[in-house]
């Protein structure tokens, strides 16, 4: 971007400009009358024409910088409060925003109970007894709203909460475009029908990404983000001892690997709810140790092996196994691209009061 001051002639100071004659201001008039008014006209007849989505050209990285100007410093303190007390609250914060951005966009209905006119959620089978986060999100906005009443979206709240997330485990930081606005609906059924499953072909995977504005790139990219949590033995089961009704283990897994995990998740009905870590190299640190256990065949969903499957997802595979900063460069981009999938704007939705329920 060129700075103003580089723009002055050489050999004349900022006092010279006082000498430009009046003709050539008479001229400069003239000139912005010429071209004002077909410009103005045509600002008139096509006011709304622009090359982005209009709800995503609402969005402002500034957005609350007048009205709320604390706000990134209290969501950072809330998560990190969390955070302190719990390692995995990471993870989950993560796994949570993607959850309610890839069933009908950002807008916080991941964070609404159920009521008496929608079943939301929550309670659909991706997020039963898995997802994490809900009182973060809740002791944040609570704080928000004592600073800046009605003000800030849950929407907003847990967006820069995931990116805090990812910054406390040592990940990277990308700036976050805020304006978005609360829905006011939830949808069990759409979080079941929408949400990828562990044990899903990598195509249908990747055409619920398309049908979102991803492509199979941002698939690569933000399975990435198994470099941190964990996963519940039943998601993974069956690669371990009835790999696609073979009763046999899953052949792609290294072997050592599949003794280790057998240990920890026996084949009991008892020991589905037991966790296993999705990067056993560095559970708790974001990092690209996710695609060097891939290149390992250790990587522990079938979702997430299956990559190495692909000829194009496994080259990326083995790129971002061996380029740590190319795989954070292009993580900041996907999540700016999850960040921004249908969110509301303007007068759609609403600021809810409480992250749990819409207003009254």
């Amino acid at each position: 971007m060129m700075l103003l001051s580089q723009v002055w002639p050489l050999g004349m100071n900022h006092h010279n400009t006082i000498r430009i004659s009046t003709a050539t201001s008479a001229m400069g008039q003239k000139l912005f009358s010429y071209f004002a008014f077909p410009f103005l006209l045509c600002s008139y007849i096509f006011p709304f024409v622009s090359p982005f989505p209009f709800a995503y050209s609402q969005l402002d990285y500034r957005f609350y910088d007048r009205s709320c100007p604390r706000l990134t410093n209290m969501v950072r303190f809330g998560v990190w409060a969390a955070y302190k007390n719990d390692t995995r609250i990471a993870a989950s914060l993560l796994r949570l925003h993607f959850h309610d951005c890839f069933v009908n966009g950002c807008d916080a209905s991941v964070l609404l109970d159920d009521t008496d006119d929608f079943k939301g959620e929550k309670n659909a089978f991706p997020n039963r007894n898995s997802a994490r986060g809900y009182e973060v999100v809740d002791n944040i906005k609570a704080d928000v709203e004592r600073f800046c009443p009605s003000t800030v979206s849950c929407a907003d709240i847990l967006t820069l909460a995931a990116r805090e997330a990812v910054v406390l485990s040592g990940g990277p930081f990308w700036p976050v475009m805020l304006g978005r606005r609360d829905g006011t609906t939830a949808s069990q059924q759409a979080a079941n029908e929408q949400l990828p499953s562990p044990i899903e072909p990598l195509d249908n995977i990747t055409a619920k990404f398309t049908s979102k504005g991803l492509d199979l790139k941002d698939v690569v990219v933000l399975s990435g983000a198994h470099t941190i949590g964990y996963a519940q033995c039943f998601t993974f089961k069956r690669r371990l001892f009835n790999f696609q009704g073979t009763g046999k283990p899953d052949p792609t897994l290294d072997a050592s690997a599949l003794n280790s995990l057998q240990g920890m998740c026996p084949n009991i009905d008892s020991s589905n709810t037991k966790l296993a870590p999705l990067d056993s190299a560095s559970t708790y640190r974001f990092d690209n140790m996710y695609y060097t256990n891939l290149v390992n065949n250790t990587g522990l969903l079938e979702s997430d092996q299956a990559l190495m499957a692909n000829p194009e997802t496994a080259a990326m595979v083995n790129s971002y196994s061996t380029r740590p900063y190319l795989f954070w460069n292009d993580f900041t981009k996907s999540m700016a691209k999850l960040g921004n999938l249908g969110v509301l704007t303007g007068q759609k939705g609403q600021i809810r009061r409480t992250c749990r329920s819409v207003n009254l």
